[in-house]
């Protein structure tokens, strides 16, 4: 990227800032008013042009103005903004509102105190459980083809999967095959069954391959959603911030989004492996529904070990000088809680 002289960055970090303020595209003069520059609108015009070659600026059809581009926000989010401290007595105010009596609801309070200060929408990765292992196994027949799969782990969670089959099982068939895979399985987790059922299917009649494979893919979907959760609040914030709610269609692929986790849980497991606040910005997410938004992350402790992250999903347009550090001190906060807790 090629390195802008000062001038080039005054003009490009008060353009975003106004644009952040105002939502509105930024024109040359309203640029030298605001830069402190003594520059003439026609040295500000061709600074722009320049910009906007680079790739930093855009003009929206309709306005003699710009607006920044993600890789605009991407050089003023990394080298050009200051970022505020929160003031020590608002700081305290929000170590009142994490009480790390329950770490359950400790999580749900994080959540919505990201939502809260940023108005934005606030979402806190649980820490990751251990593997699943199950105690037990049982096929109850519902119908010719529909079988419901009752798990019980060893920490005594009971949970059902109903499995759809090609053909319908005797109640023999079903019992001797729970009794294969509790005698032979009991105490492992779903991943560690999948390895060893791969090879040890191929022995067993082909005709209750498919109902084993089957109970195991449910038993490890089952395992996976209790694994890792996240807390989400504050979505329908995001109904109110102009710059998304103009594009219903991409606002309902967001809530999508939301509601499927997986995509969202890889993005968010990537903070889990970096060093203190992240910023993904539009595309950068690789994630389509999140073209138009940033995710502002932060990875938080329990006993010096990251086991979850902390984060803001909001507009590109959005003050990351107050975000940023609202983000941080709530994984700082959320791990001396956690801390304190265990």
């Amino acid at each position: 990227m090629t390195p802008l002289d000062p001038r080039s960055q005054i003009l490009l970090k008060t353009l975003i800032e106004r644009y952040i303020a105002e939502g509105q595209p930024v024109g040359s003069r309203a640029l030298s008013r605001y830069s402190g520059l003594e520059l003439s609108p026609a040295t500000v015009r061709n600074v722009m042009s320049d910009l906007e070659e680079m790739g930093f600026i855009a003009s929206p059809h309709t306005s003699a103005g710009r607006i920044p581009t993600p890789l605009g926000y991407r050089v003023f989010v990394d080298s050009l903004l200051t970022v505020q401290p929160l003031e020590t007595a608002r700081v305290q105010a929000l170590k009142g509102q994490l009480m790390p009596d329950q770490p359950q609801r400790l999580l749900n309070s994080a959540s919505q105190l990201l939502s809260g200060l940023t108005q934005f929408a606030g979402v806190v990765v649980a820490p990751r459980k251990e593997a699943v292992r199950i105690r037990q196994l049982e096929f109850i027949s519902l119908s010719e083809t529909r079988i419901l799969l009752i798990i019980v782990t060893t920490a005594g969670d009971v949970q059902n999967r109903i499995l759809l089959t090609r053909r319908a099982y005797s109640s023999s068939e079903l019992s001797n095959a729970a009794s294969y895979l509790n005698e032979h399985f009991a105490g492992l987790s779903f991943e560690e069954i999948r390895q060893r059922v791969q090879d040890e299917l191929k022995q067993l009649r082909s005709d209750m391959t498919e109902l084993m494979t089957a109970a195991v893919e449910a038993g490890s979907e089952a395992a996976e959603e209790t694994a890792t959760n996240y807390v989400i609040s504050g979505e329908t914030n995001l109904l109110d911030v102009e710059d998304l709610s103009s594009n219903m269609s991409r606002l309902r692929e967001l809530f999508k989004l939301f509601e499927q986790k997986t995509g969202l849980m890889q993005l968010l497991d990537l903070s889990n492996r970096a060093q203190g606040v992240q910023i993904f910005i539009g595309g950068e997410s690789g994630l389509a529904p999140l073209d138009g938004c940033s995710v502002v992350t932060a990875p938080y402790e329990a006993d010096g070990r990251v086991v979850g992250s902390v984060g803001v999903i909001g507009p590109t347009r959005m003050a990351y000088d107050r975000v940023i550090p609202i983000v941080d001190i709530t994984a700082r906060l959320l791990s001396s809680a956690l801390s304190a807790n265990h």
